[in-house]
């Protein structure tokens, strides 16, 4: 067979876009390059990939199996990328991380302080996000990895590596009408405001139970409304038990929420960058910290 990584690349693009034009606007070519890579694609494979017959191309059962074996093929050559450029790349000069807003400030704070005593020469810039934002800009190599609480969305370039869980919780403001209900209901939830993380685009967002919500991406801005009684929240612990928060703030019992109380913390990047000794000794570091 004569297929090439090129094609595979477009077929899975153009499955994960929804179509040949998405796909092609993805990767920055003319989509008549990515229709004739598909359809070489398919003559080398002998069978069709997709079902044309309707407005947007359907994946074909034929073509469905491909695409999971094809995504296969490709994130093993990103390692196998990854660690070509991880044999052949020195000590790293200049990193840039990117890391959740809701990181506790705490804990970094000692671990940068730790990396600027071990690496005194890096040239190092950390920015700040919220929920994918931080995938985002690994994904588009703004940044060389990333600190983040888990998205089930991340890109397929990316890959994560857990360091840490930390546990939610649903929390509301003392005087709010919630406050006196020790394991609120779905349905009593429902009744009230919630406030709800998301990027600073708005577009990414967690999954709401209540009709009335908001949008905000900050935890700290979230917990800030709780405590004036606006709505309800879930947030991560070390964020509400802030002494900034903690006196204005009612931790509620979520034995009636079908919701994890559980947020799972790692290090992102994408898997054909390689990673030299700083990078491994950061991914590393953070790994036994917070196993502390």
């Amino acid at each position: 067979m004569d297929w090439t990584l090129d094609q595979l690349n477009a077929f899975v693009i153009s499955v994960q876009q929804g179509s040949f034009s998405a796909a092609a606007r993805r990767l920055g070519k003319a989509q008549s390059r990515i229709s004739t890579a598909i359809s070489n694609l398919e003559a080398d494979l002998g069978f069709e990939l997709f079902d044309r017959s309707a407005r947007l191309p359907v994946l074909t059962p034929e073509g469905q199996q491909m695409y999971e074996e094809a995504k296969v093929v490709l994130a093993q050559c990103d390692r196998l990328q990854s660690r070509a450029l991880t044999l052949t790349k020195g000590e790293e000069v200049t990193l840039t991380i990117a890391m959740d807003e809701a990181s506790p400030l705490t804990a970094f704070e000692e671990f940068f302080q730790h990396v600027s005593e071990t690496f005194p020469l890096l040239k190092l810039t950390i920015i700040n996000g919220s929920k994918d934002d931080i995938a985002t800009r690994v994904d588009e190599q703004l940044a060389d990895i990333g600190i983040l609480f888990f998205s089930k969305m991340l890109p397929s370039s990316l890959e994560f590596t857990p360091i840490c869980e930390f546990n939610s919780s649903l929390i509301v403001g003392k005087n709010h009408p919630l406050a006196q209900t020790v394991a609120p209901t779905v349905q009593q939830l429902s009744q009230h405001r919630q406030f709800l993380i998301c990027d600073r685009s708005g577009h990414h967002h967690s999954e709401a139970l209540s009709a009335n919500y908001w949008h905000i991406d900050s935890y700290y801005s979230i917990t800030s409304f709780v405590m004036r009684n606006m709505g309800w929240a879930f947030v991560p612990d070390h964020v509400f038990t802030n002494e900034f928060f903690s006196e204005d703030v009612v931790k509620l019992s979520m034995e009636n929420i079908p919701a994890s109380q559980w947020i799972e913390m790692g290090v992102v990047k994408r898997r054909d960058r390689g990673t030299g000794p700083v990078l491994q000794w950061i991914q590393n570091e953070l790994k036994s910290m917070f196993a502390q």
